[in-house]
């Protein structure tokens, strides 16, 4: 029976925060009747339903309706998917004001957009929110550039900075993911002009008053490199890299930047090697010749390590390490998005790990499982030679630091990073079981060693994934034909039978 998770209170001022009883069952495991007594189940997964549980005709049902009918009246609904009963959910389940206890969430439209790591009202999360120190982090919202908290330095260190992707020891912070790639836009075209102006010298006047006037040379035409199908967010300079969805990007002044082909592959990957390498190096020429051809300097190459928006489009660690060389070898700075990527969902904490990359990005971009966003960097001279120029009110927030750092460890203590990948796995081993029964509704299968970052091509996509959504089951499409899923870190074994249950009993049903 599922039963709704335990509240716990916000402390009283300088109160100290008592534990309540399902967190201390936090760093205990038990066993349920649900999966063999061999496999552990966390504590806090305890109290999720032991499958999917929907027991309204239709979805949305008649109290969602009504509830949706009222938010019209004051915000834009078109894009809901469904009225959420959070205090009800528990982790991989989401529940709705209708009663439907426990939809599986497994695709990049749940999971509120792919980015719930640990699972709804995880404790550790619930403890870290209802901490003194969360709450005077609230309700005094630091402005971190003028007047940062004498925490902020431990709490970067030992949260943001102590998974750092290698070779990169400094952290911008912001609050989105467009944020943080608009930001390191902004880094590459600093540093860009900084040197080619000469890194000891200073602005012009002629700088400073023709930026005035949107003028070069104080506002310079200068450009970003990205690829088609691409996405990087919704921000004005975002948009001019993200090529996934005209719905984004029509009615909007666009900067005229370069776009190259992203290898377009034959999965499975194994199977198809020399006609990918054949692909990738076309891209990769390409690639190069934009760089040396383009009408404007190019400061930057943005990339995802997957086509996430644009269809869950793959690439191999040859493709991204022939970029990375080519990008050094014309002085372009390699941006790594991994907004959607990152936090360990692809069996590696971050995405790019899988590639063995000789040196490593100029920058990377996080956001959605990190619960904060930002990007991180190893070269000091990507910090603005004067303060101010990389500035806001609040770059960034450190409540969500704060949760980010009892992310990592949650991660750490319960080794989520290693789980991804061998449940990964075994669901890419039933959903190949699947393809090899129902070629025509399973195609294209992709992301096999890469976690749980999986995806396939289905003809009748949407209608599948309405079917599921009534079963149950919450997942996700991209691109034209793409499904994919994108669970939470806590997905396990058990979970991954659940969907197979439905998914199976779903497309024999055809």
């Amino acid at each position: 029976m599922f039963r709704p998770i335990l509240r716990t209170p916000l402390p009283l001022r300088g109160a100290l925060l008592p534990r309540s009883p399902i967190l201390l069952l936090h760093n205990t495991y038990v066993t349920t009747s649900i999966v063999p007594p061999t496999v552990p189940i966390p504590a806090f997964l305890v109290d999720e339903p032991p499958h999917p549980q929907i027991i309204t005709t239709d979805i949305p049902g008649l109290q969602s309706r009504k509830a949706i009918t009222k938010l019209e009246q004051v915000f834009d609904t078109r894009s809901l998917n469904m009225i959420c009963d959070y205090e009800n959910s528990v982790g991989n389940y989401l529940s709705d004001v209708d009663g439907n206890v426990g939809s599986l969430e497994v695709g990049v439209g749940y999971a509120q957009i792919a980015s719930i790591p640990l699972g709804y009202n995880n404790p550790a999360l619930m403890y870290t929110a209802t901490s003194p120190e969360m709450a005077s982090t609230l309700i005094n919202r630091p402005a971190l550039g003028n007047f940062p908290p004498h925490t902020w330095s431990t709490i970067l260190t030992t949260g943001i900075l102590s998974v750092a992707p290698h070779g990169l020891n400094q952290v911008f912070t912001g609050m989105s993911g467009s944020d943080a790639n608009e930001t390191a836009y902004k880094a590459a075209f600093m540093f860009y002009r900084r040197i080619s102006r000469g890194e000891d010298v200073d602005f012009s006047s002629q700088d400073l008053t023709s930026c005035m006037n949107n003028q070069s040379p104080g506002s310079p035409e200068l450009s970003i490199l990205s690829f088609k199908k691409a996405f990087h967010g919704r921000l004005f300079a975002t948009l001019s890299t993200t090529r996934s969805k005209p719905i984004h990007k029509v009615d909007i002044p666009a900067f005229d930047w370069p776009q190259a082909s992203f290898p377009a592959l034959k999965y499975p990957l194994d199977s198809h090697v020399e006609e990918n390498r054949k692909e990738e190096d076309r891209c990769l020429a390409e690639i190069e010749s934009i760089l040396t051809t383009w009408k404007n300097p190019i400061a930057a190459c943005v990339v995802e390590p997957i086509q996430s928006e644009g269809g869950d489009n793959h690439a191999t660690p040859y493709f991204f390490q022939a970029l990375r060389q080519i990008t050094k070898k014309h002085g372009v700075l390699l941006i790594v998005d991994e907004v959607q990527t990152g936090v360990g969902a692809t069996g590696k904490f971050w995405a790019h790990d899988h590639w063995d990359l000789q040196t490593p990005p100029d920058m990377v971009t996080f956001a959605k499982k990190a619960q904060t966003a930002g990007y991180y960097f190893g070269n000091p001279l990507l910090r603005p030679n004067r303060p101010y120029r990389q500035f806001n009110t609040w770059m960034g927030d450190p409540a969500r630091a704060l949760l980010f750092r009892t992310i990592i460890e949650e991660i750490k203590k319960n080794d989520l990073v290693t789980k991804a990948a061998q449940t990964g796995g075994y669901l890419y081993s039933l959903l190949e079981s699947l393809a090899r029964k129902y070629p025509e509704e399973i195609q294209n299968l992709r992301g096999k060693g890469q976690g749980t970052f999986i995806a396939w091509d289905s003809p009748r996509r949407d209608e599948f994934l309405r079917t599921m959504k009534f079963a149950g089951v919450n997942i996700g499409g991209s691109g034209e034909h793409a499904v994919r899923l994108r669970p939470m870190l806590i997905f396990g074994e058990r979970h991954v039978r659940a969907i197979d249950q439905v998914l199976s009993g779903e497309i024999k049903a055809r």
